[in-house]
């Protein structure tokens, strides 16, 4: 298998993976608004992504309140053209919501009514959804005077005129030889655009860019991981980073390593802070195999605003093997700690510990388990470093992992009240497989994966809702979730935390004790935070409604998205607003065709066949007999299986997203794989015969 076959199915891996597994509202939104200026405007818009400068999400807005909050109705529902994941951050600003879809389209909507004012399509290559590891989306805009800025999955900053969605400048930030992806929010700070990428799942090298907000110059660039060491280092703090590193893949492949979601800047401190993804390849025993930190993997890095220049780092998963990415998002606290307030950096990144720095000098203070982790006992105050267990080592043996390579939290922000002191962290319980000699666990099989699991304790497979007590560290309130899948949260002086879920449903719970307030059904699954903002002395809540991410393959029975259809919503509340419309009902799935069977295949052919689609198919298209999102290939019509060929290395879906494998399958490969999904195909249309009503999985 090819390099870039390998990192296609550790995409797929990820892409399936869950299946298994202060205050306020900015109104300035130029350069480093004082802390007393933001305040006195806070109580009107949202133009900033976390909502004020440390990125707290907690708005001091309270006409929705815990007395009220059943009143909540729609306001208003605006389509967004999509019918796969929406996860962006709305912002809102003089009167405008500007919001993104899939394939990194930007919409600005009367923010009073919703009405599109515009919307800009900056036309990503359908091909290009190739190199995403978790669906064709988009976190969302950033805003400078008279400016939108808007990341696109093919990797380029794009600069557009507030008013009417022209582009002003578009400039590419990544190698487009290489399978880098932009699916985060860009960061404004001083008069400077920040962005990063994603692709550590394909190996790139990982890195964060400063641009001009005006020109779309390029003011400096920070690698997160070192390069050819045959080369000059592109910056001092390589040389130190590559004294972590051994072997000879990794200056090859690139490392990993990318900024690919969270940022968050001090205009106090003038510090910015980045978190810096997984490794590439996961597994270091691949990657260095003599060992080693390999810094900057899952680590916090503070920098220089103006130069680029490393000020601290501190790093949560020293070597990283499990894909636990420092990436999650960031909260700046000052917090009375042993009677002195400190300056703090909060995050609950992917490796299940919840980590209080000092962000001035990126001093652990503290750091406990929010979640199930068994790769590592505890973190050591002392040296700053976790304490691996035996069982985390998986260079030699298969093993169960918690967490996943999911996270304990993943992308889905988290939110600060000010007035609880509490962290509400969207967070979930689940393991992970992690074997030696395999691409990626599809490979394993049922049994093998059983076999893995058999006689180790395995908490029950959840999602959470987790009121943090950041200091205390430890949890002051837990909401279990009917499904794994959660959304983003939003924390308001109403003493109300809103999140949503895949389940369709939309939630309000009271800040000090978790208690359930609302539950408003919405017919489509949520994964992205919501908003809220004033106008006119009426405040909304904002909501982008739409499922997907890295759960093609999978939908759990309770799933809106297995009885509603997916349609993309924009949707926005106010006390005693009407009721949501619900989504059209699906139809019955399609039954199997008759096709003819194929030819007599040897037991090898098939095993080889069935590897090949795990590797390259089932992470979009389903696996084991789960219900996909995408199409399930078992129910192909005959007109599409007359055209497989074309469609896998012809690229003749590609403006639809199934871009071409021609350059990591053979025809022979592309026949095997067909022929398995007859096979596969089979097997359903025989099982639904038998029992017409059975479910249609």
């Amino acid at each position: 298998m090819t390099r870039h076959g390998r990192q296609a199915a550790r995409l797929l891996a990820t892409a399936a993976l869950i299946s298994l597994a202060v205050s306020g509202c900015a109104r300035q939104s130029d350069p480093a608004p004082s802390p007393a200026a933001e305040t006195d405007t806070a109580a009107v818009e949202w133009s900033l992504h976390g909502g004020t400068w440390d990125e707290a999400r907690h708005s001091p807005l309270d006409q929705i309140n815990a007395t009220n909050v059943q009143r909540l109705g729609l306001a208003w529902e605006a389509a967004m053209d999509s019918a796969r994941g929406l996860e962006a951050t709305p912002i809102m600003k003089d009167g405008v919501l500007y919001a993104t879809s899939t394939w990194s389209r930007v919409f600005a909507f009367d923010a009073r009514t919703g009405r599109r004012l515009w919307n800009y399509d900056p036309e990503v290559p359908g091909q290009r959804a190739r190199d995403a590891c978790c669906d064709v989306v988009n976190r969302g805009v950033a805003i400078w005077r008279d400016r939108v800025f808007v990341g696109t999955l093919d990797g380029r900053l794009v600069a557009l005129d507030r008013s009417n969605g022209e582009v002003v400048w578009d400039v590419l930030t990544v190698d487009p030889g290489l399978p880098y992806t932009i699916t985060g929010a860009p960061r404004v700070v001083k008069d400077m655009i920040v962005i990063g990428n994603g692709g550590a799942e394909f190996n790139v090298r990982g890195y964060v860019t400063a641009y001009d907000a005006q020109t779309g110059e390029q003011r400096w660039r920070f690698y997160t991981v070192p390069g050819n060491p045959d080369e000059p280092f592109e910056h001092p703090e390589l040389a130190m980073a590559a004294r972590t590193w051994s072997g000879t893949d990794w200056d090859t492949t690139g490392g990993g390593g990318t900024v690919w979601d969270s940022m968050v800047y001090d205009p106090e401190l003038e510090l910015l802070y980045v978190g810096a993804g997984n490794g590439g390849p996961w597994g270091r025993h691949d990657r260095s195999p003599g060992g080693g930190d390999n810094l900057f993997l899952a680590s916090i890095l503070a920098l220089d605003p103006d130069t680029g220049k490393l000020a601290w780092h501190y790093q949560t998963a020293p070597g990283d093997s499990w894909d636990y990415t420092a990436t999650q998002h960031m909260v700046l606290a000052d917090l009375n700690i042993d009677g002195a307030v400190r300056k703090t950096l909060l995050q609950a990144p992917k490796n299940g510990f919840f980590y209080v720095l000092d962000r001035q000098t990126g001093e652990l203070i503290s750091a406990q388990k929010y979640v199930t982790a068994n790769w590592a006992s505890h973190v050591d105050l002392a040296t700053g470093r976790p304490v691996e267990n035996p069982g985390a080592n998986w260079a030699s043996e298969p093993r169960l992992i918690y967490p996943s390579a999911a996270g304990g939290h993943n992308w889905h922000p988290m939110a600060m009240n000010r007035d609880t002191g509490l962290v509400y962290v969207p967070a979930r319980e689940a393991g992970w497989v992690h074997h030696p000699d395999k691409e990626t666990w599809f490979e394993l099989g049922v049994d093998d994966l059983a076999a893995v699991r058999s006689g180790q304790p395995q908490p029950p497979f959840e999602g959470q809702l987790i009121a943090w007590d950041p200091v205390a560290q430890a949890a002051a309130w837990r909401i279990r979730q009917p499904g794994i899948y959660n959304g983003g949260v939003l924390s308001t002086a109403g003493k109300l935390v809103f999140h949503g879920d895949g389940d369709g449903y939309f939630y309000a719970h009271a800040a000090d004790s978790g208690a359930e307030l609302l539950k408003l059904f919405l017919g489509t699954g949520v994964i992205a935070p919501p908003i809220t903002y004033q106008l006119d002395g009426t405040q909304y809540i904002a909501l982008l409604a739409g499922f997907g991410g890295p759960v093609f393959n999978t939908m759990e029975d309770s799933m809106a998205a297995t009885r509603y259809a997916n349609n993309g919503r924009l949707l926005v509340f106010k006390l005693d607003g009407g009721e949501v419309p619900l989504p059209p009902a699906l139809p019955a799935p399609h039954p199997v065709p008759e096709f003819p069977a194929p030819e007599t295949l040897s037991a090898a052919a098939l095993a080889e066949g069935e590897q090949l689609y795990a590797v390259y198919c089932g992470g979009c298209h389903g696996l084991y007999g789960s219900r996909p999102m995408l199409p399930d290939l078992r129910r192909m019509a005959l007109e599409t299986h007359a055209i497989f060929k074309p469609i896998v290395l012809g690229g003749a879906y590609a403006p639809k997203g199934m871009g071409s494998f021609a350059d990591l399958l053979t025809e022979a490969q592309v026949e095997l794989i067909h022929d398995y999904v007859k096979v596969y195909a089979a097997e359903l249309r025989a099982r639904e015969a038998a029992d017409p009503v059975a479910d249609s999985r």
